[in-house]
This record gives C-alpha cells, sequence and structure tokens, in this order.
C-alpha cells in the first residue's frame, strides 16, 4: 500500500529542488560574485569569458526556474543536462589527472553522469504526462 504523500506534489517538487540545488546555488554565486565567474571561464579555458559566464548564469536558473514550476519542464532538464555532460567533459578529465586528484575527479565525473540521466528522466517523464493529455 503506497502512502499518499509519497506520490503527491509536494515530495515530486521537493527532488526537482534537490536535482536543481547546485544550478541554483552556482548560478547565484556567479550572479552575485561575476569576477569569480570570469575566473571560472578563464581557468577552463572557455572564451569569451564574460559573455559565456552570463550565459551560465542565466542557463542556470532560468533552466531550474523551468524544471521548478513545470513550465517547459522537459526543455529545462535537457538544457542542464546537456550543460551539465559538456561541463563534466571540460572540468572533468580525471584520465588526464595524477593521483590523488584522478580519484576525486572520477567520483565527481561519474556523479555528474548521474545527474544527467535524472535530467534525461524528468525531461522523458514530463513529455510523457503532456503526451497523455
Amino acid at each position: 500500500m503506497t502512502m499518499r504523500w509519497t506520490t503527491g506534489p509536494v515530495l515530486r517538487w521537493i527532488a526537482l529542488l534537490l536535482l536543481c540545488a547546485a544550478y541554483l546555488q552556482g548560478g547565484f554565486n556567479k550572479a552575485v560574485d561575476f569576477d569569480a565567474a570570469i575566473a571560472e571561464m578563464n581557468h577552463f579555458g572557455l572564451a569569451p569569458a564574460a559573455p559565456l559566464a552570463v550565459a551560465v548564469i542565466v542557463l542556470e536558473l532560468g533552466a531550474s526556474a523551468l524544471i521548478l514550476t513545470g513550465f517547459f519542464r522537459w526543455l529545462g532538464a535537457l538544457a542542464l543536462g546537456g550543460f551539465t555532460l559538456f561541463a563534466t567533459f571540460v572540468a572533468l578529465r580525471f584520465w588526464e589527472m595524477p593521483q590523488p586528484e584522478r580519484f576525486m575527479a572520477a567520483n565527481s565525473f561519474f556523479e555528474h553522469l548521474g545527474l544527467v540521466g535524472g535530467f534525461l528522466l524528468v525531461a522523458w517523464h514530463d513529455l510523457r504526462e503532456r503526451a497523455h493529455v
């Protein structure tokens, strides 16, 4: 017997909030400390740094908002999934690192792939729900 709270909208929204938490925090921190956001782009060799930092802020906050509001949730999920996949291959190239950095980067790499999978599930589920309406 399934308890009602386990299938309700509040638990679903909390799960989506947790999935988006790093992106909300990251986007907010980059917006508040834009110089650090530019430094992060430069650190990873991404140019032009300032426009890319703005794009990342808009993406992280905007896609999270889409997911949390349900407005084009599938699009927000695919955007964050694609961004996460790209950023993972840019920032966590563990195969190029010496130990002990390799161990931590490899763990983070595969954790990020898990996030990508979570966003794909969110997009799939949202599109499936829309098809049944």
